[in-house]
């Protein structure tokens, strides 16, 4: 138990660093005095002026949408953001948005850009990033001899208009265009605010769908995939269906879709004191209605895969300690191909996309839904597409095992 006391321990650490930088991954060194990455980007911002001014009123001209959205707090509309996407394409500039969401305007250009790297020819290009915060990235690329440097620069809206928070360079350690439509690439980033909080350079992971997809798919994932996810769950990453749920963990299943059926967060949290192990009792009525809005599950079976105490008719629930937390870094399923199936329910082919590993398609893996009349939806199954370079889900801690709780906790 030593062992996987230290795992834990070390995950908490990670948690911990990634709070201390702003939610984004650090691996912190410090740059040599003549590091090349930073004289090349130092020499490739010496842009002519009236260029940069082209853009800062390009950017600027984004005010009125962010003001409105500022006003009705809709920042993370999608809406909006795509309003900014589309008007950066139309002034002629590749934009798209942090979640890959929406099409990339002007993705031939990039797609030209990645040729060009390819053939070790110099060129550069200007992808802008748009946030769900009320801001955007500016990313300057230039590539020579094979190599890519990236010049960053962050720009937030304030009352005033669009103010440049923070920027930065690196030069690309990884660099790939991938079969699924991705550009993604990582490297060290150096900022001044950064250094500040990690004492060297942030890791920075970029993952870009430029080849555009099928709507319909779009919706699909937006709806019935994505709410889910793979945070603290493993829906999407282990084979099951209405006839056999296999090792779905129902437990989790309620943190994640208790807001959804209750209009408030899960309100069963951990005691105050984390030495303490919290043991709720749910009432039966509480727990299968979470379960069953989304599942077609019968009492008895619900109960094999619980802790139930018939006496008084409750769910025995535990959260989720502190030796069962995640990094937070988590892949996002993309709906690819759909199909409509004769008995009413349809099939979801969907990749799983790692922007923290640089993978375009961790794994594949289809899920049937049934779709209700009132809006509602039913997960009928899920299965993983078998495939030799299928990688192992890193990101997920399953929940403590009754016996590993009761040694933790010293409950008997």
């Amino acid at each position: 138990m030593q062992r996987k006391s230290d795992v834990y321990l070390k995950k908490a650490l990670i948690m911990l660093i990634f709070v201390l930088v702003l939610d984004v991954t650090a691996c912190s060194y410090t740059p040599s005095q003549d590091s090349s990455a930073s004289v090349n980007a130092a020499n490739k911002m010496q842009m002519g002026s009236s260029a940069n001014q082209s853009i800062e009123e390009m950017i600027n001209s984004c005010s009125g949408t962010y003001e409105s959205a500022a006003k009705e707090q809709k920042f993370d509309d999608l809406a909006v953001v795509q309003t900014v996407v589309n008007h950066l394409g139309e002034c002629g500039y590749p934009a798209v948005d942090s979640r890959n969401l929406v099409d990339m305007t002007e993705a031939d250009k990039v797609l030209d850009f990645c040729q060009k790297v390819d053939a070790r020819e110099e060129a550069e290009i200007t992808i802008f990033v748009i946030d769900y915060l009320g801001g955007m990235i500016q990313n300057n690329l230039y590539t020579e001899e094979g190599s890519v440097t990236v010049d960053m620069s962050y720009y937030e809206y304030t009352s005033g208009g669009m103010e440049k928070t923070n920027e930065g360079s690196y030069q690309t350690t990884s660099w790939n265009y991938t079969d699924e439509g991705y550009l993604m690439y990582s490297g060290i980033w150096f900022s001044k605010d950064m250094y500040v909080l990690s004492l060297g350079g942030v890791e920075e992971y970029t993952a870009l769908r430029v080849q555009h997809l099928d709507e319909t798919c779009r919706e699909l994932c937006l709806k019935y995939l994505r709410p889910i996810g793979f945070e603290r769950n493993n829906l999407f990453i282990t084979d099951w269906n209405e006839g056999d749920f296999g090792q779905l963990d129902f437990y989790d299943l309620f943190d994640r879709l208790y807001p959804k059926v209750y209009g408030e967060q899960n309100p069963y949290k951990l005691d105050d004191n984390l030495s303490v192990g919290a043991v709720y009792q749910i009432p039966k009525e509480e727990f299968e209605k979470v379960i069953m809005s989304c599942f077609d599950i019968d009492s008895t079976t619900l109960q094999s895969k619980t802790v139930y105490h018939p006496a008084d008719a409750t769910y025995e629930y535990r959260p989720r300690g502190f030796r069962e937390i995640e990094c937070p870094e988590y892949p996002y399923s993309e709906v690819v191909e759909y199909t409509e199936n004769s008995d009413g329910t349809i099939t979801l082919l969907a990749n799983v996309v790692f922007p923290r590993t640089g993978n375009s398609k961790v794994f594949s893996h289809e899920v049937v839904i049934r779709l209700l009349e009132d809006g509602g939806v039913k997960y009928v199954s899920n299965r993983i597409v078998p495939a030799e370079d299928n990688t192992k889900e890193t990101w997920y801690t399953p929940r403590l095992t009754q016996e590993e709780w009761n040694i933790i906790y010293g409950n008997k």
